[in-house]
């Protein structure tokens, strides 16, 4: 066996990796969330820049690669006086890139929210953010959430890149083990189980979460 061979230090360090790629998933998580929540609501907008501004962000992130947006961030920046750690380009590029494909999901999360919601609202004589905060988002965020945990998933996997910008995540940890000792399947079959164990409890933690708010709901107009 490898490990047996080889020794566990190589096996300690690529579980140092593993720590480093679940910090950025975190910090990723937490930029791709709020600007997933501000376009896809901005795409919703009735004021036309915000709308602009909203599709602009969308279309750019989604339109371009993940790898070149951090190259641009960590390499590009610097020129413009704006220099970030190589974990902070990490998280901010593969955080933005995530939230641009997440907005679309609550775009289409908000706009699937049945209509008679909304008119019981205007009944109520809530105005328009009053029936985005009570009604829309507490319904909106059912029919969202197991997309929104594929997206962790992808975000998950797109912290490999980071290797790239020499940040020692799991998958450039590997490359280190694979060059010091010339084994090739060891350390990559360990990060390839250590990202499958990873994405595992994501989806885990979203079946449970979608079971927690769907309790009780009245399952008629889900879809």
């Amino acid at each position: 066996m490898w490990l047996v061979d080889q020794g566990f230090g190589y096996f300690l360090l690529i579980l140092q990796g593993a720590w480093v790629t679940v910090e950025i998933a975190i910090a990723g998580s937490l930029i791709a969330l709020p600007a997933a929540l501000l376009a896809g609501l901005g795409r919703l907008s009735r004021a036309a820049p915000i709308r602009w501004i909203s599709t602009a962000y969308i279309e750019f992130f989604r339109g371009t690669s993940v790898i070149v947006q951090l190259f641009w961030v960590y390499f590009a920046l610097p020129l413009f006086d704006v220099r970030l750690s190589p974990f902070q380009a990490g998280s901010l590029a593969i955080g933005l890139n995530v939230g641009a494909y997440a907005a679309e999901v609550v775009r289409a999360a908000v706009r699937a929210v049945p209509k008679d919601q909304l008119e019981a609202a205007v009944a109520l004589n809530l105005s328009r953010n009053q029936s985005l905060r009570h009604i829309v988002l507490p319904q909106a965020f059912v029919i969202m959430l197991p997309a929104l945990g594929n997206a962790g998933i992808e975000l998950l996997k797109a912290t490999s890149v980071v290797s790239l910008i020499s940040l020692a995540d799991m998958t450039f940890n590997a490359q280190i083990v694979r060059m010091q000792t010339g084994q090739t399947a060891g350390p990559y079959l360990s990060i390839l189980v250590m990202y499958f164990i990873l994405a595992s409890v994501i989806a885990w933690g979203t079946r449970g979460l979608e079971r927690r708010v769907n309790f009780g709901l009245d399952r008629s107009w889900k879809p």
